[in-house]
């Protein structure tokens, strides 16, 4: 097949996924998982129950790749915020405020039965691990500078950002989130 013919092909099946994708997650959030069927993700689409099926074999597969998207993108958005900063106690602060600021966000589409279906697959532990391992290397670094304490595994104080800022999902305001964000950083310092 012609380069520019398979690149067509490629760019109209990622359309029709990307459109399923957000259809299939703003019909959850409206309506919850429950309720929400193929035949209303393809109606709003604009697709064929038919053409869908060739993409996903239910909602649940649709929020799946839904969810994986979501995750990599906050991912991607700590690497961004880390690669910002130049030293290592801003690098820290500003990649443990966005992931305190993402949790905040993220309340808006906490719903049980989303969760329990999304946060079991291997790409949620996956990301789990990536995110520990992306703090504990910034950890490591600021307690080589003398910023973080240098008496717990970074591993370990990783685990404890992690958790702590975890918080924000429940938290009313982004200024709450702030202060979570200082007194995370305040149990880091050095003795």
């Amino acid at each position: 097949m012609p380069r520019l013919w398979t690149d067509t092909i490629e760019s109209h099946r990622r359309t029709v996924r990307d459109a399923a994708v957000e259809a299939a997650a703003g019909l959850v959030a409206e309506h919850g998982l429950r309720s929400v069927t193929m035949s209303e993700v393809a109606e709003k689409t604009g697709i064929g129950r038919a053409t869908l099926y060739k993409y996903f074999p239910d909602v649940e597969a649709i929020l799946r790749a839904w969810h994986e998207r979501e995750i990599s993108r906050h991912l991607d958005e700590l690497v961004e915020a880390r690669d910002q900063r130049v030293s290592a106690p801003e690098r820290l602060r500003g990649t443990l405020s966005s992931y305190a600021l993402i949790a905040h966000r993220s309340r808006r589409h906490d719903d049980a039965d989303v969760a329990a279906l999304l946060h079991r697959d291997e790409h949620v532990r996956r990301a789990e691990r990536r995110l520990r391992e992306l703090v504990a290397e910034l950890l490591a670094e600021a307690a080589q500078a003398g910023d973080v304490r240098g008496d717990v595994a970074s591993d370990e104080l990783a685990r404890y950002c992690i958790h702590a800022l975890g918080a924000a999902r429940d938290l009313p305001s982004k200024a709450s989130v702030e202060r979570l964000v200082e007194v995370t950083l305040a149990g880091l310092r050095p003795r």
